[in-house]
């Protein structure tokens, strides 16, 4: 595994053990089984972006945090150059670019995604909140529950991302928008 990802699996072991949760705690709320917890605490799977998120929340931690190891700093604004988001490769064929990662409280996050062209249909992933994809270069299939939607650039859509939802690039690289609003400090 990449170095970046043992880094933020350290960083999650670390705050969880900090704040004295066990591991089948934080499985439960991110309903999984508790042995996939430890791998992505291991370092020895990826954690889908989404989980990032949750495990973030659950921790009382801005995803900064986990992604950085440091907090965000800004509270008015914060400005990020082409290129200098945080740069996440969460799973093959996904490039995830965090580009508010410096800003402190922020509701919403939203990413540059790149997305490889892949025989492989995407694993669909679900998450609380609200989603919206705006496709900057390229072709990109969308899934959403039942439904498949085909976007091209200039295109758009906003869904509720407790569907399962998946994004792949059609025939050749795509870029899309994502911006993410998921809900604050949830029931621990």
């Amino acid at each position: 595994m990449n170095e970046a990802l043992q880094q933020i699996s350290g960083r999650i072991r670390e705050l969880r053990e900090i704040l004295e949760i066990t591991p089948e705690r934080i499985a439960e709320y991110l309903k999984i089984p508790v042995e996939n917890y430890q791998e992505f605490e291991e370092g020895k799977i990826d954690i889908p972006i989404s989980v990032l998120y949750e495990i973030s929340s659950f921790l009382g931690v801005d995803m900064t945090v986990l992604l950085t190891g440091d907090s965000p700093r800004m509270n008015t604004h914060t400005v990020v150059r082409r290129d200098d988001g945080v740069n996440v490769e969460r799973f093959a064929g996904y490039n995830y670019s965090a580009l508010a990662y410096n800003f402190i409280d922020r509701i919403m996050e939203p990413l540059l995604v790149k997305l490889s062209p892949s025989d492989a249909e995407p694993t669909p992933v679900t998450h609380l909140g609200q989603e919206f994809n705006y496709v900057l270069s390229g072709v990109v299939k969308i899934h959403i529950g039942k439904h498949d939607y085909i976007l091209n650039q200039g295109d758009s859509i906003y869904f509720d991302p407790k569907l399962p939802h998946s994004q792949k690039a059609v025939d050749s690289a795509a870029t899309f928008l994502t911006v993410i609003c998921e809900p604050k400090n949830p029931a621990k």
